[in-house]
Order: structure tokens, then sequence, then C-alpha cells
């Protein structure tokens, strides 16, 4: 590679501490990203989906490490590599919330009952269940249910909106009952976002 690049009229000093450190970086960013899409598929059942992505991740990984050993006496590399991998961590998150696929379980405790959020909940064909619990000041009203995460910020400002005191939980889900038609209904959402982003 150094070679390539030493024939396009670059120097050999501009190459080891500049290209050099931008691709492993790159690598890196592209590699650690990934892997946290992985991760995030494999919390949700992806089985299809994870296992390529963890192949392009062991690539470009590998692609990156190779340029270091290569490059085992140039400190930018090692810099490069780091800094690759911090970036890549809040890129990969990044794009998992804003892909925000998967279901959360979500817990609302309230002093006393909340009409207006059952409606709501109603209105929404949200499964939900409500039941009276003992809390440490008393009697409390738990509501829970299981939603899609991309539904879950318009949830809690109606919770908020109807009382700004509620306590609530929120927990990713893996799994849950009617594993098909849970899957087959993801499935459209995610094929959408995914291509919308690609768009963009």
């Amino acid at each position: 590679m150094q070679d390539y690049f030493i024939s396009l009229g670059i120097s050999k000093e501009v190459f080891n501490y500049v290209l050099m450190p931008l691709l492993i970086f790159s690598a890196r960013v592209c590699d650690v990203s990934i892997n946290t899409l992985r991760i995030m598929f494999m919390l949700n059942g992806k089985k299809k989906i994870a296992p390529i992505l963890g192949f392009f991740e062991a690539m470009i990984w590998l692609l990156a490490i190779g340029q270091i050993f290569q490059n085992i006496d140039n400190p930018m590399s090692y810099l490069a590599y780091a800094g690759g991998f911090a970036m890549g961590t809040f890129v990969g998150m990044t794009i998992e919330e804003k892909l925000a696929l998967g279901r959360v379980l979500v817990r609302v405790i309230t002093p006393t009952p909340m009409p207006e959020l059952i409606e709501y909940m109603k209105n929404k064909d949200f499964r939900f269940t409500s039941v009276g619990a003992e809390g440490r000041f008393g009697k409390v009203n738990l509501l829970f249910t299981v939603m899609k995460r991309e539904a879950l910020p318009e949830y809690i400002q109606k919770v908020k909106s109807f009382n700004d005191k509620a306590f609530y939980t929120i927990e990713s889900v893996k799994r849950v009952s009617e594993d098909e038609l849970n899957v087959m209904e993801d499935r459209p959402s995610f094929t959408n976002k995914v291509w919308s982003r690609m768009r963009k």
C-alpha cells in the first residue's frame, strides 16, 4: 500500500503520519460501529443479519490491525486506532438510536390509576396490564406494556403530560410471545428505516 501511494507522488512522511493514521481511524470507526449494530441485532434475535455484520466486522478489524503491525514504530497508528474505537462506539450508538429497532418493556408506577393513559393505549392498540400494588408510601398503581422502540418517545411524552411525577422504567426485550407474528411486523419497519437512512 505504501508503494502505491508513493508512486502517486505522496511522500513517505505524509503517508506514515497522515494517510495511514486516517485509514486506520476510518477502519476502526467502521468495524466498531458494525460491532455495536451486530450486538443490537443479536439482542433482538435477528439471526440472519448478525452473522453478516460479524463477517464484515472481522474483516475490517484484520485490515486495521494488519496496518498497525506494518507500522508498529509509528505512534500515530496507535492514536488513530484508539481514536477510531472511541468514535466508532459513538457512531454505532447514534445509528442504533436512530433506527430504534426492537421492543421495550415500560413500567409506569403512580399513586393513583391513570385512565387517560389507559384510554390512549387502547386507542393505539397497545397490549398492557394495569394492577394494584404496594409501594413504600402505600398503595400504588402499576401499568406495564411492551411496545416498539419507535413508539417510546411519544408514549413517554404522554405519560409526563398526564402525570409529570410518574415513575417509569424501561428495559429492552429480546423475545415476546407470538414470536413469528412480531418478527413479521418488525421486518418492514427495519427495511424501510435502513433504506431511508441510506438515501439521505
